[in-house]
């Protein structure tokens, strides 16, 4: 039997369990890096896209989560109308816009 078990842990006094201070730091730890690489980043990223969605206004040059760009011709709540091109309209929800352009941007287009 000492062939496949060591003397030291067929005895069972000499290995000792971890204590529970050593469990809680652990604990710990990993909650700590769970806060500071994926909860407050990802919080952090919603919050501009919020604020960005809510600053959309009449006008504005936008880029949607599709990779269509167009101009707001009309707000209707959590709706916008869009105008993709002259006389092409399309109605589409405001947290669908990933980016908004610079002014003048569709004009070279």
């Amino acid at each position: 039997m000492s062939l496949f078990i060591s003397t030291a842990h067929a005895a069972g006094e000499a290995s000792q369990q971890p204590g529970l201070m050593t469990n809680l730091l652990m604990i710990a730890v990993f909650v700590a890096i769970f806060y500071f690489l994926i909860w407050r980043p990802q919080a952090k990223r919603a919050k501009e896209h919020r604020s960005l969605v809510e600053s959309l206004g009449l006008g504005s040059e936008v880029v949607f989560a599709g990779g269509l760009m167009g101009k707001i011709t009309k707000i209707e709540g959590d709706f916008v109308v869009v105008e993709l091109s002259r006389g092409v309209e399309v109605k589409v929800q405001r947290a669908s816009v990933i980016s908004v352009l610079p002014e003048g941007t569709l004009n070279n287009f």
